[in-house]
């Protein structure tokens, strides 16, 4: 039941007639609101000084995805500009995270790499770290190709990217990420995928999570255990302690385990919210009610209160 609940919103996700229908609805956008920190530059700043407040690391995304018009991406690349600019001028604690899609992808893969070594090349002269997310699987290869001419052609040192722990080629991505010293987040994976492509049983994603995230703290490479799932964040924590791990951090979506992510914190992990931002929220919304069960139920009672 869960599964097909699942598949259902991840659907509903990419469903132009659905976006156009919860976009418009006030209630909707409200509860979206727990997982956004809001539609404008300003409100997400303010989330960040809060999280930073907390002792809590940031990575700002300004929401968007799959642009089809050239001049749609300049003002993409201008808001982020603007949002590194800030970041720098009020000494955050932030990254920031990107879609290449959202860089103009779709419309050549010529005008999303300029878009992409513009943000790069503000972000490396502020210092603060890009990471280049990860799309569904038509986008993998183009997305890990993009990624290392980034950072071997043209050398930025700032960048890192996301593997997906749900589809069954991460194993061996991770493999040739970790001889590189790559920065890399690891997550389970949020888009519709053919079984062909990815594990369809949650038992086999966290074990293929918890196989490659211990591979990869005895890599150079830089890891961050992008988890919401207690016995990932279990298995991460007692991987750490018994390999002595050093380079990684935890990573958590605004909104979602606040006190685990306070908690771990205080327990001395560096810890990262993903702070996503912008008036593109229902796609990413959806997929965070695909994530977990408790979300569809928590929506629904929301929408009838006052």
């Amino acid at each position: 039941m869960n599964n097909l609940l699942r598949r259902l919103l991840l659907y509903l996700s990419s469903a132009g007639w659905a976006r156009s229908i919860m976009s418009q609805w006030g209630a909707a956008r409200r509860v979206a609101l727990r997982f956004v920190a809001g539609e404008t530059l300003d409100e997400a700043l303010a989330a960040t000084r809060s999280l930073n407040a907390r002792n809590l690391l940031v990575s700002l995304d300004y929401l968007g995805e799959s642009v089809k018009r050239a001049e749609d991406t300049a003002e993409v690349v201008q808001t982020y500009r603007q949002l590194l600019q800030r970041i720098h001028h009020e000494a955050l604690r932030a990254s920031v995270s990107l879609k290449l899609t959202h860089m103009g992808l779709d419309i050549s893969e010529e005008l999303c790499q300029t878009n992409l070594r513009h943000i790069l090349t503000d972000a490396k002269q502020y210092g603060i770290p890009v990471t280049i997310d990860m799309e569904n699987t038509p986008y993998t290869d183009i997305t890990l190709q993009i990624y290392r001419t980034m950072r071997d052609e043209y050398g930025y040192d700032n960048v890192g990217t996301v593997i997906q722990a749900y589809l069954r080629r991460s194993e061996a991505d991770m493999q040739a990420l970790g001889a590189e010293g790559a920065h890399i987040r690891l997550c389970k994976g949020a888009y519709l995928e053919s079984p062909e492509h990815a594990f369809p049983e949650k038992a086999d994603v966290d074990a293929n999570y918890v196989k490659i995230m211990r591979a990869y703290l005895q890599s150079s490479g830089y890891l961050c255990i992008a988890t919401h799932d207690e016995n990932m964040i279990r298995a991460g924590e007692a991987a750490i302690a018994e390999l002595n791990a050093q380079r990684c951090e935890f990573q958590m979506l605004y909104g979602v385990r606040p006190a685990r992510q306070d908690a771990l914190a205080a327990a001395g992990y560096p810890v990262r919210v993903y702070v996503p931002f912008g008036a593109a929220w229902y796609p990413y919304f959806m997929r965070r009610l695909a994530e977990r069960p408790a979300n569809v139920w928590f929506f629904v009672r929301s929408l009838f209160r006052r």
